[in-house]
């Protein structure tokens, strides 16, 4: 006799994938299952509310292409992401934070030298970026690869703007011998996440804004050191303590400095205001095979 309720229906759907053969999945799956059905008893989900997430979440899918990640939207909006990268980067104190990828990371960017101006064109007032990679020992790190991207002053990503037929904003350089890198770019500026699509209407419907503070994207790599994934937030900006995404540390934050039209730390004489930034990294060492 085969009785399935509310209660027995749990523990009939671990028996059924019992024989997983991959520890792991079994493992990750018979938690999702628990968590699914528990979460289902306690808020009493009903059959139209039930249907409703399903929607939600074909819109999700319908609506994400190879321009636009909603599903990572949502996974970030909901703290998930934050969450994940948390528990996955734990680092020693005086190691640079790291925060959520975004959806708006492109491979194979533009390759640039340093003192390059990676803005390629995209519309903000000029900013002078640099600083130095560091390990957690102190020491310099030369060649580290690192890729930056940013959104433009009117807070869109070139990848948003289908009339772009090249990169903005976005660029592959790499450290210098003695650890120092060097670019120029535009000023970060706070932007909306895209929030015309089911994400956003979720957001609305919780009385929550779509909006991020300003920051710098970076990927880091360096052989023997590991990969880091973080921002530099703008100091002083809005929604530094509301960032949609969950993504600000404080330690990532860092003064955007801004000059008077003169001599800019590259040399170049500048007829208009322009702001520098300085920041360090730090990397903390891989793990011994």
């Amino acid at each position: 006799m085969i009785d399935i309720d509310e209660w027995t229906i749990t523990s009939a759907a671990l028996k059924a994938q019992a024989a997983t053969p991959n520890p792991r999945l079994k493992a990750v799956m018979d938690s999702l299952v628990r968590h699914l059905h528990d979460f289902a008893r306690e808020v009493q989900l009903t059959e139209a509310e039930w249907s409703c997430g399903i929607d939600f979440l074909t819109q999700v899918g319908k609506i994400t292409d190879d321009k636009r990640q909603e599903f990572i939207l949502l996974s970030d909006v909901l703290g998930l992401s934050t969450l994940v990268t948390a528990q996955c980067n734990r680092r020693p104190t005086g190691c640079t934070e790291a925060t959520v990828f975004g959806p708006f990371y492109v491979p194979d960017a533009p390759e640039y030298r340093n003192g390059d101006d990676i803005s390629n064109g995209a519309s903000g007032e000029p900013c002078f970026v640099s600083g130095t990679v560091r390990g957690i020992d102190g020491e310099r790190i030369a060649h580290a690869s690192m890729d930056v991207w940013q959104s433009d002053d009117e807070g869109w990503y070139d990848v948003q703007r289908p009339e772009l037929d090249h990169a903005q904003g976005r660029g592959h350089l790499s450290s210098l011998e003695d650890g120092r890198y060097h670019f120029r770019s535009i000023v970060a500026v706070p932007y909306a996440i895209p929030h015309d699509g089911p994400v956003g209407r979720m957001l609305e419907k919780l009385g929550r804004h779509p909006w991020r503070p300003a920051h710098l994207h970076f990927m880091i790599k360096a052989p023997g050191y590991e990969t880091l994934i973080t921002h530099v937030f703008r100091s002083g900006g809005s929604y530094l303590g509301s960032d949609a995404v969950f993504g600000v540390r404080s330690s990532l934050i860092a003064d955007w400095k801004r000059h008077d039209p003169g001599v800019a730390p590259d040399g170049t004489r500048m007829d208009v205001p322009f702001y520098t930034l300085d920041y360090d990294f730090v990397l903390n060492n891989a793990p011994k095979d």
